[in-house]
């Protein structure tokens, strides 16, 4: 039996955090012992640690959800999963769009700053000016 100290440790993620997952119901609610300790299984550990991973990953709640589901049928076909996947995937991907436009127009601003004051910056005009942007970042 773990505490919930333990399995923080083990697995990386905050207690508060831990806490915060059993209440969405991704983890379930912990025995208690006499002390009213929460008291978690190894299965728990592996669970959180599944969890844990997929929000690496970017997974979102309602996407672990599903994951969790799908593991507790092994006998399915994983065509549901890869589809989770596949759609965390396009998100990233999309993401990766938006950052490059955002370094784009960073460095475009940043290189633009030829002021030696701040009331003749580049960075801050262009802060307070979206339309001195080239992109709609």
């Amino acid at each position: 039996m773990l505490t919930i100290g333990d399995l923080a440790r083990d697995t990386g993620v905050k207690v508060p955090t831990i806490r915060y997952y059993e209440q969405m119901g991704l983890l379930h609610e912990a025995g208690r012992s006499r002390g009213n300790q929460r008291r978690y299984e190894s299965a728990d550990r592996n669970r959180l640690a599944f969890i844990k991973h997929a929000r690496d990953l970017g997974f979102t709640i309602e996407a672990i959800r599903e994951l969790l589901e799908l593991s507790a049928h092994p006998e399915k076909p994983c065509a549901d999963a890869d589809q989770i996947a596949a759609r965390q995937l396009e998100a990233v991907r999309a993401k990766i769009v938006q950052l490059q436009s955002l370094e784009r127009e960073l460095g475009r601003i940043s290189s633009c700053c030829h002021g030696e004051q701040v009331r003749d910056c580049y960075v801050i005009q262009s802060l307070s000016n979206h339309d001195l942007c080239q992109t709609d970042h």
